[in-house]
């Protein structure tokens, strides 16, 4: 028996989603790289790695834009073959100023397609009917534990990056193309305006989004630093500092497709409560570790404890007002904000101090998580963002940044 066209979409969706954690999670073991081949400082790293926000803030208005002219499979499709793509570009710049450049490029793709590859998501959901927004997520991680382990070997056996990311961003290509092929084909209808480019955030958006910052903020410090300070502060080698993110992707990855069930059984606030409560022993794991097993451990507690929280802050956007979309729209801007900027700010707090104090920096952020967990609550009843028509409006979601 042929599956129905939304079982058909659920699994396309959730290969669009592990193949773009696939070219997240290959990259990141490459920093490193990046780092010593051009003989970078703490927070001249620090400081390029701002560029994919920089990139990501001009371009991600342009999604909803993107969506609504081409329809939602074509926009997948484009988007995410063009994010696979720009993975291989910032290994092979000459120079830190070409790097820059082709940071920017890095993250203008990966924003626009992580906008309209969210929107097929939550469309999936709604005509599901429950949720899958946290396993879609999980997928993601899945794929970023596949990407870095390939980053691993790559570094093991003593492979250039930029052999490596030129054949990942290949491979990643022709994986792209079959897994959009059972998307929804959403269009909008003729007499349809297009979605507005710029829209302030609700208050209720705000706070929720605040909520989720912290786990946004350390999964890019994660992403970004962890091998870079499992080498250069833990004393691991170069194979240990590229296992370091793989611990990291590999346990976020089994908390979010477990994250459904959790949250059922204790609800959301009590999950985010714990979350934030195992992150936090994570960041200050890592921020005190003598050596490259201590610290690998903190960052796989960090992987748990930031698991859930950002898919159920989209949940709570979803049922804060009488406009779910543009709730939804503000949470996705100002999570994914963060975790662009996360990179930088953590290269610059190590460089005014030291990575450590970083990560004692990150420790409290995931604290605050705890303490502001009630305003994901479900207080006044609404319907959640993968409910009918809830999503009416998240084609806007890449037309938000501030």
């Amino acid at each position: 028996m042929q599956p129905s066209p939304v079982r058909r979409a659920r699994r396309s969706t959730s290969a669009v989603f592990a193949v773009h954690g696939a070219a997240a999670g290959a990259f990141a073991t490459r920093i490193p790289w990046i780092h010593e081949h051009h003989g970078l400082s703490t927070g001249q790293l620090g400081l390029l790695l701002a560029f994919p926000a920089i990139g990501a803030a001009l371009a991600m208005p342009l999604a909803g834009g993107v969506l609504h002219r081409f329809g939602a499979r074509a926009a997948v499709r484009g988007l995410l073959t063009l994010w696979c793509l720009a993975v291989a570009l910032p290994a092979l710049a000459p120079h830190p100023a070409a790097v820059a450049l082709l940071l920017a490029v890095f993250g203008a793709s990966a924003g626009m397609a992580d906008v309209v590859m969210n929107a097929q998501g939550v469309e999936v959901e709604q005509r599901h009917g429950r949720s899958i927004m946290s396993g879609l997520h999980g997928l993601w991680s899945v794929g970023t534990l596949l990407g870095s382990a390939g980053g691993v070997l790559a570094v093991h056996l003593g492979i250039d990056a930029r052999p490596h990311l030129v054949a990942t961003a290949v491979l990643l290509v022709l994986l792209a193309q079959p897994a959009c092929r059972g998307l929804l084909d959403i269009r909008p209808s003729p007499d349809e305006e297009p979605p507005p480019r710029f829209s302030r955030p609700p208050r209720s958006a705000v706070l929720i989004g605040a909520v989720a910052m912290g786990a946004v903020l350390a999964e890019g410090a994660s992403m970004d630093w962890s091998g870079v300070y499992l080498r250069d502060v833990a004393g691991g080698t170069e194979t240990l500092a590229a296992v370091s993110y793989t611990a990291f992707a590999c346990t976020m990855a089994a908390a979010r497709l477990c994250g459904d069930a959790v949250v059922r059984r204790i609800g959301a606030v009590r999950a985010v409560r714990a979350s934030g409560a195992l992150a936090t022993l994570g960041a200050a794991t890592v921020a005190l570790a003598p050596g490259p097993v201590l610290g690998i451990t903190g960052f796989a507690l960090v992987g748990v404890g930031i698991a859930v929280v950002v898919p159920l802050a989209f949940a709570a956007a979803g049922r804060s007002g009488p406009r779910p979309g543009q709730a939804i729209a503000g949470v996705a801007t100002i999570t994914y904000t963060t975790g662009l900027v996360a990179p930088t700010l953590i290269g610059m707090i190590g460089q005014v101090g030291s990575l450590r104090l970083s990560f004692v920096f990150v420790a409290v952020t995931t604290l605050l998580m705890v303490l502001g967990a009630g305003v994901l609550g479900d207080r006044r009843g609404r319907r959640v963002a993968g409910a009918p028509g809830a999503a009416s409006a998240v084609p806007a979601a890449g037309a938000v940044p501030p």
